[in-house]
């Protein structure tokens, strides 16, 4: 989903305009398409997950890597995609991040191996880490004060549609046509925003922009990359293997090298002095928390449904539907709960009735009705979220002066955008371990011949999507795909007990924030309304 404070990331930009107003629908044009290709590819790729495990007869780790070779790169250098655009021009960052994008999306759409589109998906990662802060930027410059309010209202809106026909689409794709076309959907997109950016969008840029933190932004990635390979590859190498070890040690030396150059840094990419305040310090524990419950639930949700429960491809980018349109209906409404109630007893309450929605999905076994299971859960997680996106954005936003709250929003954001590859790495762990304990059990009761057992095991690292020996009895079979499916129900819903305590413990963590200082400003979904 969508991360918290891009609206602010707008609202808190320069406050002259630059577009003479005849320009400005094109720039948001520009600016709507272009976020779109990035919310749409985030999505529609989480659907195409098991054809495109079952093309490549991948294992979950090919799996985890096609989604987190995306989001390493996006995570890592979106701060300095924002940098770069303030210091060398915004319409430059954000066509070269539009062209990058197509070009990769391209690359993965021909790709005939699984190295080949994880490699691809990481370049999709840097274009994007450029396009989506300069989308942003370029909406903030051409808009001044009194008309961006609106600005932000129809991005906002515009984007949220996207975002919701972005499965759906991806799905119908995957079913009729192929999974290759989830990747074909970009270039059209990008096209048309090359050509509105050069007709219609003026350069911008900050003349009071510091110099671009390269020396943060290659320690960053170097550390998070080390540490998300780490835990990826136990689950084939082992713990014991050198890569491992080796990897997550000089993983976390390099997150400990990026602290100590933030701190002495002249423009720093994180200002670590802003963790010193309070409420800005436990909005983003709460961010972390709160969006690594949810990044893990996309990533295993349609896994679920297509190999589990048996959903055609369209049918599960329709499943989260309720969730999407939730959060969009209620947007100004809980926009509207920080003036009446301050930020702290939303962000209580929020993440509270989200623990409770990712209750109800540990509830469902194989072969349920699709409303009377999944739907009722989907509108408590869309609800939970919906109460508690926008005091988050708007404590983010009052927690520091006026003239910091675009480098608050930002990292804001890119915590956001961790916090879900980090999930997606360790509890991945934790749904592999449940997984192979469940069916290691579940095969003793089923007295197979000892060369499928040792097949069995040796392709486990598939989950749901591994194949069953061809050399079994009808029955045999039906027992064992029986019992592939329960081992997977097993480890989802020990992921979703984790998810609900980790939705809890940002429950917990909104109690430190000071409901006065938090609900200061206006509510950034009034303020765009």
């Amino acid at each position: 989903m969508k991360p918290p404070c891009d609206e602010a990331a707008i609202a808190s930009g320069d406050t002259k305009a630059i577009a003479q107003p005849e320009s400005r629908v094109w720039v948001l044009a520009a600016a709507i398409l272009g976020s779109s290709m990035a919310f749409i590819d985030s999505t529609v790729v989480n659907v195409a997950l098991p054809a495109l495990q079952s093309s490549f007869h991948a294992s979950v780790v090919d799996v985890q890597w096609m989604v987190e070779s995306y989001g390493l790169f996006l995570s890592a250098l979106i701060l300095v995609g924002g940098g770069l655009g303030d210091s060398l021009g915004r319409r430059k960052m954000f066509l070269a991040g539009v062209a990058v994008f197509a070009a990769a999306s391209l690359g993965c759409a021909l790709s005939s191996s699984v190295r080949e589109l994880i490699l691809w998906r990481s370049l999709q990662g840097i274009g994007a880490a450029f396009l989506v802060p300069s989308s942003l930027a370029i909406i903030s410059a051409a808009f001044d004060e009194q008309t961006r309010g609106q600005a932000i209202g129809t991005w906002s809106g515009f984007t949220a549609i996207t975002t919701a026909i972005g499965p759906v689409l991806g799905g119908w794709l995957v079913q009729h046509v192929s999974w290759h076309w989830v990747f074909f959907i970009n270039l059209p997109l990008a096209a048309a925003v090359c050509l509105i950016s050069l007709l219609h969008v003026p350069e911008s840029i900050n003349p009071n922009a510091g110099r671009v933190d390269w020396a943060g932004a290659i320690a960053a990635t170097l550390g998070l990359g080390g540490v998300i390979y780490g835990l990826l590859e136990s689950a084939t190498l082992g713990w014991r293997s050198p890569y491992v070890y080796g990897s997550l040690a000089g993983g976390t030396f390099g997150l400990v090298v990026f602290i100590f150059i933030e701190m002495r840094a002249i423009s720093p990419m994180v200002p670590l002095g802003l963790f010193e305040i309070t409420a800005f310090r436990a909005a983003n524990v709460l961010t972390l928390f709160l969006y690594a419950a949810v990044g893990i639930f996309f990533f295993l949700f349609p896994l679920n449904l297509i190999q589990v429960q048996g959903y055609s491809p369209t049918a599960t980018g329709a499943a989260a539907l309720p969730f999407i349109l939730l959060m969009f209906a209620l947007s100004r409404w809980s926009g509207g709960l920080v003036a009446r109630y301050g930020a702290r007893v939303p962000l209580m309450v929020g993440p509270s009735i989200v623990a409770l929605g990712f209750l109800l999905f540990v509830i469902p076994s194989t072969g349920v009705s699709y409303w009377r299971s999944f739907f009722p859960a989907f509108l408590l997680l869309g609800f939970g979220m919906s109460v508690s996106v926008a005091p988050l954005t708007t404590v983010v936003m009052s927690s520091v002066e006026q003239q910091r709250a675009g480098t608050a929003s930002g990292i804001n954001n890119a915590v956001a955008r961790v916090a879900g590859v980090l999930a997606i790495a360790v509890l991945g762990i934790v749904m592999t371990w449940c997984f192979h304990h469940r069916l290691d059990s579940l095969l003793t009761g089923l007295n197979l011949p000892a060369d499928a057992v040792q097949s069995i095991k040796s392709n486990s690292i598939k989950l749901a999507g591994m194949d069953v020996p061809g050399n079994l009895d009808a029955k045999t079979a039906s027992a064992l795909q029986s019992a592939v499916r329960q081992s997977f129900i097993f480890g989802f819903r020990m992921v979703m007990v984790i998810c609900a305590l980790l939705a809890l413990a940002s429950a917990i963590t909104g109690r430190a924030l000071n409901s006065d200082r938090a609900g200061s400003s206006p509510p950034l979904s009034a303020r765009a309304a």
